[in-house]
C-alpha cells in the first residue's frame, strides 16, 4: 500500500501538470515548448512532491503524531527534539512514531520551521537514550541544513534535463527516419522512445543525486555530533550496523532516513557505508 500510494500520488502530479500545460496551449513540437514542458514537469513535480511530503509520510507510513504526550517516552522525545531544534535555530518539528521493526528515523517537510521528525518503534526499542538522541540530532540537522529543499532543487534540475534531452533526442530520431518515411516515428513509437530515453538518462543522472545525498549525510552526522557529542553519534551508527531489518522507507523518506536500503553498489545508495560514516566522525 505504501508503494501504491507513492506511485499514484506521483502519477496524479504528472497528470495535473500535463493538464495545466495543455490548458495554456504549450506544444512539444518546438524546442521552446519542450523546454517549458521539461521545466514545469521537472521542477514543478519535484517541489509539489516536497510540498506534500509530510502528508504523504503520515498516510503511507501510518505515523502517529505526538500532539499530547501521554508516556514518559513521548515526553522525552518531545523535550529532546525541542532542545535540539532550539540549538539548531529552527522551529519545533512535528514528532511522530511509526510501527516498524527496523531501527530508523526520518525527517521531511518543505520549511525549516514546519517540518516533521518520525522515529520507528524498532529504534526506540533497540537503542538506548543516548543513541536515540544522536539519531534525532541527525534528523534535526537535515532540517537545519535545508537538505530537503536542496535535494528537491537538484532533483528538479536533473528531471528537467532528462525530460528535455529525451524529447530532443526522440525528435532527432524521428527527423532522421522521416527521410525514408514521411511520417517518421508514429505517436505511439515516439512516446515509447521518449519513455525509454527518460528511464536511461534518469538512471545515469540519478548518480548525481545519490552522490550529493551521500555527501550531505556526512554533514548531518558532523552537525549531530556538535549537538550531542560525537561519541553518541558513533554509538548510534555502530548500533545500526547490527540491524538485520531491511528499510521500508521509500522516496524522499528513504533519502532522509538515518539508514537506507542496502544497495549492491555504493554509487546507487543514498547513504555512505556505516563504516565510512563512523571513520569520518572519529576523524573529527
Amino acid at each position: 500500500m505504501r508503494i501504491l500510494l507513492f506511485i499514484l500520488t506521483n502519477l496524479a502530479i504528472m497528470v495535473l501538470l500535463t493538464v495545466i500545460l495543455t490548458v495554456f496551449g504549450v506544444s512539444s513540437k518546438s524546442v521552446p515548448g519542450m523546454l517549458i514542458i521539461a521545466l514545469v514537469i521537472g521542477m514543478g513535480g519535484s517541489f509539489i512532491s516536497l510540498a506534500i511530503s509530510k502528508w504523504m509520510a503520515k498516510r503511507s507510513m501510518g505515523l502517529v503524531v505526538i500532539e499530547n504526550p501521554t508516556t514518559s517516552e513521548e515526553r522525552w522525545l518531545i523535550n529532546t527534539i525541542q532542545q535540539q531544534a532550539n540549538a539548531a535555530g529552527i522551529g519545533m518539528p512535528e514528532v511522530a512514531i511509526y510501527d516498524s521493526p527496523e531501527m530508523n528515523a526520518f525527517a521531511t517537510g518543505m520549511k525549516r520551521n514546519d517540518s516533521l521528525v518520525a522515529v520507528s518503534t524498532g529504534l526506540l526499542d533497540q537503542m538506548n537514550q543516548g543513541e536515540v538522541e544522536a539519531v534525532l540530532a541527525h534528523e534535526v540537522s537535515h532540517i537545519a541544513n535545508g537538505d530537503m529543499v536542496t535535494m528537491a532543487l537538484l532533483q528538479g534540475v536533473i528531471n528537467t534535463f532528462v525530460i528535455f534531452a529525451a524529447r530532443v533526442i526522440a525528435g532527432a530520431i524521428s527527423s532522421a527516419l522521416s527521410e525514408d518515411d514521411e511520417e517518421g516515428l508514429g505517436f505511439l513509437a515516439h512516446m515509447l522512445v521518449v519513455i525509454a530515453l527518460e528511464m536511461t538518462l534518469g538512471a545515469l543522472a540519478s548518480l548525481i543525486t545519490y552522490w550529493f545525498s551521500r555527501h550531505r549525510e556526512f554533514h548531518a552526522d558532523a552537525d549531530a555530533a556538535k549537538l550531542v557529542g560525537k561519541n553518541k553519534m558513533i554509538a548510534a551508527l555502530e548500533r545500526l550496523r547490527g540491524d538485520t531489518e531491511e528499510s521500508h522507507l521509500n522516496g524522499e523518506m528513504a533519502a532522509f532516513g538515518i539508514a537506507s536500503k542496502r544497495s549492491f553498489m555504493e554509487l546507487f545508495s543514498t547513504h555512505p557505508p556505516l563504516e565510512n560514516r563512523i571513520a569520518a566522525l572519529r576523524a573529527l
